[in-house]
């Protein structure tokens, strides 16, 4: 091109008449709305001016506002247009003169609109249920075609009705959803130009508040210190806020009310009967409000609120206590007594009828008919009628309701004369002093108390044996009759504000009792059990002992035994020393502090023959360390033939082999067994054995306990200690049971010794005691099993004729014997005592080599 132009100078400077040649680049103008775009018109050749003209065909001048047009050189010209408007589209026109030549070119302009979203708003918020219109205007030339999805889909319209595009592109969702809630897609689309844009709406649904009561009734209690709540559970978007109102005044939190952080629960603080009522929860957000009303019902507890003690003359005809309480719901109030309820019965009925209709007060009396009840609403009565003294004291006031009950004493003062109690008919003997108690009630109970006698007060000056004592209730005269004209009548006379009163007492002369008679008889071998009858007469006076004799039936003196009475009563007595397979006959009489009465018709019995023994009564006693265990035993019914020893076995309960028997003398009174297994059940035998025979075994079970807890170490110069204390004990053992052995061997030799000096000829009993302690610990040295202790009785002479609870004997309660037996009965005959000695000679001897081989070796 600038070659062409350097030739069309070239000629034009030779003389050639050429015109102008015009171009204007681009040669298009399409212009989309708003944009701004420049055209430049080029001129081949030199040209004096190039000027632009508008659509309208007027010339454009330079520095306009909208449109400029710059000269940039001899040959080209800049036409701009800013911000293109529809009113710039058209047809422009470049012209170029130089001199008489011209030349011209047109650039035809278009504005179009391209896609612009003029409103679009993210996000945007509806409540649910209404019908939403989703704005998206969007523009261009030619107009767009708009569609909408929803989460990156294309919607179907036809398949959810709620949605439809309105005429102005706009999405409609008839009944929002919150389930409709999220991102929306507006695309707007120019087929012609395949032009394309869109915008993410985002749509939020907001939902109306909902409010959901758990009670819609709260029941709280007033005065106990304790908060009632209320509770809104609340849903609804955004979360809304919760407050509270009553009587529309809005609560605010504070000493009295405090809330949770949204509001929803409030707490009354210190309930009191005035927060009862209506309180409405309102819940709001940006959807809108709800409210709901709760109501709050105070309870308050019964409170006695009135009751006033009373006070009453005996010879006034009636009385009446009155109670008021208070409450909500209102109490039934009822009266008692100590363990008397009024009215009970009939009261409940009352209540039911109060209930239902509190005008009609009812009426009802107790089965005697002094004590009438009367209620109405808040307020009871008691009345009694024709007043004793009896009815003084203390009244109690019970009102009751569902949530509690509250009582109150009043107290009812009866006034009386003196009322004078005690035994009418006291019973003596002459020299026997006895009080005759004149006890007196009285209220006011300042009290003048005299005794009299044929109308004289006594004491007096031909009263020498007569006194008189006086607490602050009674009044007590003592009489020691000297002759029968201190018997008869006593006059007590006592008297206070009110009045007074008299009372006789008799003093009668007091006589033996009757006889007893005997019931039953119940014999044994060696023992016989008496059962019997009080007398029909005591005289009077308590029986104070039992006299029993006894002898061979038809032969011989009586033998008798006194029974004294104890705890006011007895009904057996028991006889010993009797012979086996003998018969006897048996009577009894009382005895009264006047003296003995008349003896029972003789009642006849036979022992039975010689037997095997009863068993022994069994008792045990853990021992303080814990695994020993104390086997004491009481002898009973002997058969009629003396004990010989006593058999002891015991084992472990889950271990099938009793231990090595262990022997024991008649007279062993118990054995400890010590050494025994921690925490174990033992079963333990005893059985008692004479000539005749064994008798069944006693039994016992008993478990030892836990094991203590180790003994902390000592340490090397403690343990040396105590094994060296452990070996001079063993030695001081080793040397008394020399000794003891040398103090035996002397006593049966020579008959001296300390053996003999503590037993004398009859000293059996304790020598066989010490050898059998002897032989249990040999045998506890030699089978290592659990250590026995044995101990007997303090006698030297074995007691055949002892008996126990099964067939009673002399130790039984009440029937101790007194010391009747010569001196025969309570010893072994030579024989015996001979055999004995040489039994227990040969056992000791064994024991004794026995051990002498164990230390030599």
């Amino acid at each position: 091109m600038v070659q062409l132009r350097d030739i069309f100078l070239a000629l034009c400077l030779v003389g050639c008449t050429v015109s102008l040649e015009v171009q204007i680049t681009p040669s298009h103008g399409e212009i989309s709305l708003g944009e701004s775009k420049f055209f430049m018109c080029e001129v081949v050749g030199v040209a004096r001016h190039i000027d632009w003209f508008g659509p309208s065909g007027d010339r454009i001048e330079p520095n306009r506002p909208d449109i400029t047009v710059t000269r940039n050189d001899e040959s080209s010209s800049t036409l701009t247009l800013y911000k293109a408007g529809t009113e710039n589209a058209g047809t422009y026109k470049c012209v170029a003169t130089n001199g008489d030549q011209q030349g011209e070119s047109t650039v035809k302009v278009k504005i179009f609109q391209k896609i612009t979203f003029t409103n679009a708003p993210s996000p945007q918020e509806f409540t649910e249920g209404d019908n939403a219109d989703i704005i998206c205007d969007v523009v261009s030339s030619p107009p767009p075609t708009v569609l909408w999805k929803y989460k990156g889909a294309r919607i179907q319209m036809e398949k959810d009705v709620r949605f439809k595009v309105l005429s102005n592109n706009h999405l409609q969702i008839r009944g929002i959803k919150k389930t409709d809630e999220g991102s929306y897609t507006c695309e707007g689309r120019l087929m012609a130009r395949g032009e394309i844009d869109l915008r993410v709406i985002k749509v939020v649904v907001n939902v109306l508040p909902t409010i959901r009561v758990w009670q819609s009734e709260v029941n709280a209690t007033a005065d106990v210190g304790q908060p009632a709540m209320l509770t809104c559970a609340v849903d609804g978007y955004p979360e809304p806020m919760v407050t509270w109102t009553r009587n529309e005044v809005v609560l605010e939190a504070g000493e009295k009310y405090s809330f949770n952080d949204d509001g929803s629960e409030m707490t009354l603080m210190d309930v009191t009967k005035l927060d009862e009522g209506d309180y409405t929860c309102i819940a709001r957000n940006k959807a809108g409000e709800s409210e709901q009303e709760l109501s709050l019902r105070v309870f308050v507890k019964p409170k006695i609120t009135y009751i006033v003690n009373q006070s009453i003359s005996e010879m006034e005809e009636q009385v009446t206590l009155t109670c008021e309480a208070s409450g909500d719901p209102t109490p039934t109030i009822s009266w008692s007594a100590g363990e008397r309820v009024f009215t009970e019965g009939e009261q409940a009925h009352l209540n039911r009828i109060y209930q239902a209709s509190w005008t009609r007060p009812e009426q009802h009396k107790s089965l005697d008919g002094n004590v009438v009840v009367r209620s109405d609403a808040r307020v009871s009565s008691l009345t009694l009628k024709y007043v004793k003294y009896t009815d003084a004291g203390q009244y109690l006031c019970t009102a009751r309701s569902a949530i509690g009950e509250d009582d109150k004493l009043a107290y009812l003062e009866v006034r009386y004369t003196p009322k004078i109690h005690g035994a009418v008919a006291v019973y003596t003997w002459e020299g026997n002093a006895v009080n005759i108690s004149c006890e007196v009630m009285a209220h006011p109970s300042d009290v003048s108390i005299i005794w009299l006698r044929d109308g004289l007060q006594l004491p007096n000056s031909n009263t020498t044996n007569i006194k008189i004592f006086r607490s602050p209730s009674a009044s007590y005269l003592q009489i020691t009759p000297e002759s029968e004209n201190d018997f008869g009548s006593y006059n007590c006379t006592a008297s206070n504000e009110m009045g007074t009163e008299a009372k006789e007492f008799l003093l009668i002369p007091a006589e033996v009792p009757s006889a007893p008679s005997i019931s039953e008889v119940r014999p044994f071998s060696t023992t016989a059990q008496i059962q019997f009858e009080e007398p029909e007469s005591t005289g009077g006076v308590p029986v104070l002992k039992y006299r029993a004799e006894w002898r061979a039936q038809g032969r011989g003196g009586w033998v008798h035994r006194v029974y004294d009475v104890q705890d006011g009563y007895t009904s057996e007595a028991t006889i010993t020393g009797l012979k086996p397979d003998t018969s006897y006959e048996v009577k009894l009489s009382a005895i009264n502090g006047k003296g003995e009465g008349e003896s029972s018709p003789a009642e006849f019995f036979k022992t039975e023959p010689v037997r095997n023994p009863n068993p022994p009564k069994l008792q045990g006693a853990l021992q303080p360390k814990g695994n020993s265990l104390k086997v004491s035993w009481i002898k009973q019914d002997d058969g009629g033939s003396p004990i010989l020893h006593y058999l002891v076995r015991f084992k472990p309960v889950q271990v099938s082999e009793w231990k090595p028997e262990i022997r024991l003398p008649s007279v062993s009174e118990y054995v400890i067994l010590s050494g025994l297994d921690w925490d174990t059940e033992y079963n333990v035998n005893v059985v008692a054995e004479n000539q005749k025979g064994k008798s069944e075994p006693a039994t016992m079970s008993f478990r030892t306990a836990t094991e203590p807890e180790a003994i902390p170490d000592l340490g090397d110069e403690a343990a040396l200690s105590m094994g060296i204390m452990l070996w001079a004990g063993i030695l001081v053992v080793v040397f008394v049971l020399l000794l003891l052995a040398v103090d035996v061997t002397c006593y049966f030799v020579n008959k001296c010794g300390l053996i003999m000096c503590l037993c004398g000829k009859s000293g059996t009993g304790t020598k066989g005691h010490n050898l059998e302690e002897g032989k249990a610990a040999f045998m506890k040295d030699e089978s290592k099993e659990p250590i026995v202790e044995v101990r007997t009785e303090d006698e030297c002479t074995a007691n055949h004729n002892a008996a126990g609870p099964t067939e009673p004997n002399e130790t039984t309660p009440l029937t101790e014997p007194e010391k009747i037996f010569s001196d025969e009965k309570g010893k072994l005959g030579e024989a015996e005592l001979s055999n004995a000695m040489t039994e227990i000679s040969a056992e000791h001897n064994s024991i004794i080599q026995t051990k002498t081989s164990e230390s030599k070796a």
